[in-house]
C-alpha cells in the first residue's frame, strides 16, 4: 500500500531543496518533512526579549527595524550596512558587508523573523549576515479585527541549521501541504472518534499552518497519540510474537526445595512473590521474557539462582551474562558459596571470560558443550561462535543496559528451542519507560530490602563553594578507616592521556545530561586513577594505609586478585573507575567517595552508592563536585544525595534525559525516535494508547483489516528497527 507520505521529497520540492533537507536533517520522504514539527510558535505581534540573548547562541527572533545606517569601511574598500532592530526594550544590530541593496527592504518599521549567531562588538550584541524573512503585511494595516488576527497568528519556528533556516523549512512544508493528497489514517476511526482526534491529514495542516493556538495544540495532541499508538501496537505485536514461540517447560522440585531449606535467612515477601512469577513462567511451554528490577542489594541475584536451579533440575543449563570480568568472577564465587559445596559439585558452575588462558578456556568450553556445567557465568565471551550449549534453558542478563540487542540475541540463539530469558536491573525503571522500552516484557519489582540494612548517609561536597573541603574528604575517609572499615574512591578516568579508555566502565551518553551538559564539567580535566592513587598514598590522613588501583585496563587476574585482597581486608582504599559500579560486594566497605561526581549519570551515582553499607556497618557516600550552584550537573548530584529511593531517582533521571531510541538498539539517552511523545510526562496518554492498541490487536492480531496501520508501522520501523524487533 503506497502512501503519499512515502513520496520522495525531490518529486515535490525539486532536487535542490530536497538535497538541502537531506543533508541538514536526513529527510528523504514527504513523511520525513511533515514530522519535522515546530519547536515553538512565535507571533508577528510578539516582540522577543533581545536583552536575554546570550553571546554565542544561534537564535531565531521576531523584531522590528528602527534604523538603517550605511557607512564606508576604514581599512578596505566597500561598505557596511548596520540595521538596528528592537523589541521595545533592547537593541540588536544586524551587520551586512557590501550588501547595500538590503536597505531597500530593511526599512524602519519593517518587521520579520531574524536568525543568526549572537556576537558582540564593542559591547553591542549583533548578528553578522543573518538570515531573515520579513512579514508581507505591515504597518499599513488598520487596527481592525483582521489586523489583530494577522498579528496574533502563530508562526511555526522549526529546528534549523546554519544552512537551512526555519522559514525555509516552513516554505517547503507549504509546498508539500498545498499538494498533499488525502492521507489514510493509521488510527482506526472508532479509536479517533472515541478520543475526539483529528484525522492525520488535518493534524498535519494545523500543526504547520495554525490560525490559533487552539489549532496547533489540538493537532499536537492528535499526533502525540499517533506516536504512542503506533509504538504500543509495535511492542504488543512483538510481545505476541515471542509468546507464539515454543519453549521447554522447566519445573522446580527437590533441588530448589533443598536449597530454600538451607538458606540462613528468610526470603522477603517481594523475593517470594517474584520467585513465584518466574516459576510460573518457567513451567510454561512459551518462553519467559521477564524483567526483574530492584534496588541495589534487594536480592535479585538470589532470585536468579533459584530460577537456575529449576532449570538445572530438568536437565537444562543456565547462562548468566555479566557486563564486566570483575562482576562475572564475583558472581561465580557468590553462586558457588550460595549453592554450598555438594550442590556446587553437582551443578559445576563455570566461568568463561575473554582473558582466560587457553587450557582453562578449552576446559570451560568442553564442560559447557557436554552439559556437565549446568550454570555458566561469563562476559561477552559467551557470545562467541565456539561456545556451544548442550541444552540452554535460561538466559540471565545482569544489568541489561550494558548489552546491545544483538549481543542478547546471539546468546538466545544458542538454545535448540528459544530459552527462557530473565533480565535483571538495579536501575529502577519508571512505569512509562517499562511500557515503552520494555513494553514486550513482563516486569517484576523487588522493592523491599533485606532486614538489617542500615540507610546510607549521602553528602554533596561542593568544591566550587567550599574548596577547602577537599582535604576534609580524606580526613573523613581516614576516620572510617580508623574504625577498621574500608573505602572506595571512584573517579571518571584511568589517566589523563586516555580518559575514556576504561573498557569496563560505562559512561552515560552525554545526551542524557550525565557529564557533558555542564560547561564546568567539560572545561576541567577529570580526576584519574593515575593521579589520585599516589596522592592518597601520600596524604597524612591516610598514612600507613594500603591504597590500590582498580580499572578496566588491568588483566582479569590482576583485577580479580585486587578485589579478593580488598574483600579479605588487605587493602584499605580502592581507587577505581566504574568497573566497581555494579555488583561488587564487600560488607566491610563503609565509605564511597565519588570524585567529579557531576561527570556521572543519576543511575550511576545511585549504583555506586549501593556498593557501601552492605554489611552491618553504616554507609557513607561523599559526592565531590566542582560544578557551580544552579547548574544541571550540580542539580543531578544534589538529587541523588537527597534520596535513597531509586524509583524516585529514576523519574528524576528520566526528566533530565531523553528517552533514547525506544525501538532501536540504543537504550540510554542519545537520539530519540520519538518526535512529540515524552515518556517522562505522557504516562496517562501511553496507558490509553496501549489499551487502544491492545483492543485493535485482540480483534485483528494480523492487522489484515487495517492496511493503513500496517503501512504506518512499516514506515515507522526502518530496517534497523525491524531487525531489532525480530531479535528482541
Amino acid at each position: 500500500m503506497t502512501s503519499p507520505l512515502d513520496a520522495k521529497l525531490s518529486s515535490t520540492l525539486g532536487d535542490r531543496s530536497a538535497n538541502s533537507l537531506k543533508k541538514a536533517f536526513g529527510m528523504l520522504t514527504v513523511g520525513d518533512l511533515l514530522t519535522h514539527y515546530p519547536r515553538r510558535y512565535a507571533r508577528r505581534g510578539e516582540l522577543t526579549a533581545l536583552s536575554e540573548l546570550v553571546v554565542g547562541e544561534s537564535v531565531t527572533i521576531v523584531a522590528e527595524v528602527i534604523e538603517v545606517v550605511e557607512r564606508s569601511m576604514r581599512e578596505r574598500k566597500g561598505t557596511i550596512l548596520e540595521v538596528r532592530i528592537t523589541d521595545g526594550k533592547g537593541i540588536l544590530v544586524l551587520t551586512f558587508f557590501n550588501q547595500a541593496w538590503r536597505k531597500n527592504e530593511l526599512t524602519p518599521g519593517a518587521r520579520g523573523i531574524f536568525a543568526g549567531k549572537v556576537g558582540e562588538y564593542r559591547g553591542i550584541r549583533q548578528l553578522a549576515h543573518p538570515d531573515y524573512d520579513l512579514f508581507e503585511a505591515g504597518d499599513d494595516r488598520d487596527s481592525g479585527p483582521e489586523a489583530k488576527k494577522w498579528a496574533m497568528q502563530p508562526i511555526p519556528i522549526y529546528p534549523a541549521t546554519s544552512t537551512v533556516a526555519s522559514w525555509q523549512i516552513a516554505k517547503a512544508l507549504g509546498v508539500v501541504l498545498d499538494t498533499l493528497p488525502p492521507v489514510d489514517d493509521p488510527v482506526p476511526l472508532e479509536v479517533r472518534t472515541e478520543r475526539e482526534l483529528l484525522d492525520l491529514g488535518q493534524a498535519y495542516q494545523l500543526i504547520h499552518r495554525p490560525e490559533s493556538d487552539a489549532h496547533w495544540r489540538r493537532a499536537r495532541d492528535t499526533l502525540r497519540f499517533h506516536e504512542a499508538f503506533l509504538l504500543q501496537v509495535a511492542l504488543l505485536q512483538r510481545r505476541q510474537s515471542l509468546r507464539e514461540q515454543p519453549a521447554t517447560p522447566r519445573t522446580a522440585g527437590a533441588e530448589l526445595a533443598g536449597f530454600d531449606a538451607e538458606l540462613p535467612f528468610t526470603l522477603t515477601d517481594d523475593q517470594r512473590l517474584v520467585g513465584d512469577e518466574i516459576a510460573r513462567d518457567l513451567a510454561s511451554d512459551t518462553p519467559m521474557n521477564r524483567l526483574v528490577q530492584g534496588e541495589v542489594g534487594s536480592g535479585k541475584t538470589l532470585v536468579a539462582v533459584r530460577a537456575m536451579l529449576a532449570v538445572a533440575e530438568s536437565g537444562g543449563q543456565s547462562a548468566l551474562l555479566a557486563p564486566t570480568e570483575v562482576l562475572a568472577a564475583q558472581h561465580l564465587r557468590s553462586i558457588v558459596h550460595t549453592l554450598g559445596p555438594d550442590r556446587a559439585a553437582r551443578l559445576r558452575p563455570v566461568l568463561l571470560t575473554g582473558q582466560l588462558g587457553q587450557a582453562e578456556r578449552r576446559k570451560a568450553l568442553l564442560a559447557i558443550a557436554s552439559g556437565a556445567s549446568r550454570i555458566v557465568i561469563g562476559t561477552h565471551a559467551l557470545l562467541g561462535d565456539q561456545v556451544q550449549f548442550a541444552d540452554l534453558g535460561l538466559v540471565v542478563v545482569d544489568e541489561q543496559h550494558r548489552f546491545g540487542v544483538e549481543q542478547r540475541e546471539s546468546l538466545r540463539r544458542k538454545g535448540a528451542l528459544p530459552p527462557h530469558v530473565l533480565v535483571l536491573t538495579a536501575t529502577p525503571i519508571p512505569r512509562t519507560v517499562a511500557m515503552t522500552v520494555f513494553g514486550d516484557l513482563d516486569v517484576s519489582t523487588i522493592a523491599m530490602l533485606p532486614a538489617g540494612r542500615i540507610p546510607i548517609v549521602s553528602h554533596v561536597v561542593p568544591l566550587a563553594d567550599k574548596p577547602g573541603w577537599w582535604n576534609r574528604v580524606w580526613a573523613r575517609l581516614g576516620e572510617e578507616l580508623e574504625q577498621g572499615r574500608q573505602g572506595f574512591v571512584v573517579v571518571p578516568a584511568i589517566d589523563a592521556a586516555t580518559p575514556e579508555d576504561d573498557l569496563d566502565a560505562l559512561t552515560d551518553d552525554p545526551a542524557d545530561g550525565s557529564a557533558d551538559d555542564a560547561p564546568d564539567a567539560v572545561a576541567r580535566p577529570p580526576a584519574t586513577v593515575a593521579e589520585l592513587t599516589p596522592l592518597l598514598r601520600a596524604h597524612p590522613a591516610l598514612a600507613g594505609r594500603r591504597v590500590e588501583p582498580l580499572h578496566g585496563r588491568m588483566s582479569t587476574d590482576e583485577k580479580d586478585a585486587t578485589m579478593q585482597a580488598f574483600a579479605r581486608g588487605e587493602i584499605d582504599v580502592l581507587v577505581a573507575t566504574t568497573v566497581i559500579e555494579v555488583g561488587v560486594d564487600v560488607p566491610n566497605a563503609s565509605t564511597m567517595v565519588v570524585a567529579d561526581a557531576d561527570r556521572f549519570g543519576v543511575s550511576q551515582l545511585h549504583q555506586l552508592r549501593g556498593r557501601v553499607g552492605r554489611g552491618g556497618v553504616p554507609g557513607l557516600c561523599l559526592f565531590v563536585t566542582a560544578a557551580q550552584q544552579g547548574s544541571l550537573a550540580r542539580e543531578r548530584v544534589e538529587a541523588v544525595a537527597a534520596t535513597l529511593d531509586g524509583f524516585e531517582l529514576a523519574q528524576v533521571d528520566l526528566e533530565l534525559r531523553r528517552e533514547g531510541d525506544v525501538l532501536g538498539a540504543s537504550q540510554s539517552g542519545g537520539r530519540s525516535s520519538l518526535k512529540l511523545l515524552r515518556v517522562a510526562t505522557d504516562g496517562d496518554l501511553i496507558l490509553d494508547a496501549r489499551a487502544a492498541a491492545g483492543g485493535v490487536l485482540e480483534h485483528d492480531a494480523a492487522l489484515s483489516g487495517h492496511p493503513a496501520l500496517t503501512a504506518a508501522l512499516a514506515r515507522r520501523l526502518d530496517d534497523r528497527e525491524r531487525d531489532f524487533m525480530a531479535k528482541y
